[in-house]
């Protein structure tokens, strides 16, 4: 204990005192170490579909009677929107971090597109993004680092480590240009995991 008090009485003593927690505080924003005990789940819907119209609530109005003769015409019925189309698909496989789970490709009944991961299961981390890529997907070291080297496009910050999630692809992205997706760690260029897209 005194010689603790002595090495603060001294100028040196302090400044390395603050650079030892500073380096703590920095070390522990950086690498965010209990994001590993941390699961988050999310759980989205299929993108583009309607669970359909639900009742208003009110007494039920009795049919009208329908009209007789020739010119009489059977009643339409409600046609079903069409759903999204799937468009490629792949298995997640692990780099960095244990990964899992299925990614598919979907065009949406408005024209856009959706990158959709379903049962996914990873690490939590610091600065985890989706990436749609042109990198081919390699098992092993040889994969963890080569999904920033050609074109990407970020679809945002992954919402969860878990679970089933949607990522819109930006108006205008062209999704015959990339062939794999990636969960990035871009804090520290490495691939969780990732998946290699094939059409269908």
């Amino acid at each position: 204990m005194g010689r603790m008090r002595s090495v603060l009485a001294r100028p040196a003593g302090i400044a390395v005192v603050v650079v030892v927690v500073l380096a703590a505080v920095v070390g522990l924003y950086w690498f965010q170490p209990w994001k590993i005990w941390q699961d988050e789940t999310v759980q989205e819907a299929l993108p583009g579909t309607s669970a359909g119209a639900s009742p208003s609530g009110g007494a039920a109005e009795p049919p009208s009677a329908a009209p007789s003769g020739p010119s009489a015409s059977a009643p339409a019925s409600p046609s079903t929107p069409p759903g999204p189309a799937k468009v490629a698909a792949g298995e997640l496989i692990s780099h960095e971090h244990e990964t899992s789970g299925t990614v598919r490709l979907l065009r949406l009944p408005d024209g856009s597109y959706t990158v959709r991961l379903e049962n996914l299961d990873t690490s939590n981390g610091p600065d985890l993004h989706v990436w749609l890529t042109d990198a081919p997907v390699k098992e092993g070291r040889a994969g963890w680092h080569v999904f920033d080297d050609g074109a990407h496009v970020s679809l945002g910050k992954l919402k969860g480590n878990k679970g089933d999630q949607n990522y819109a692809l930006p108006a205008g992205t062209d999704p015959a240009r990339y062939n794999s997706v990636t969960i990035w760690c871009d804090r520290f260029d490495v691939s969780f995991g990732a998946a290699q897209l094939s059409r269908v």
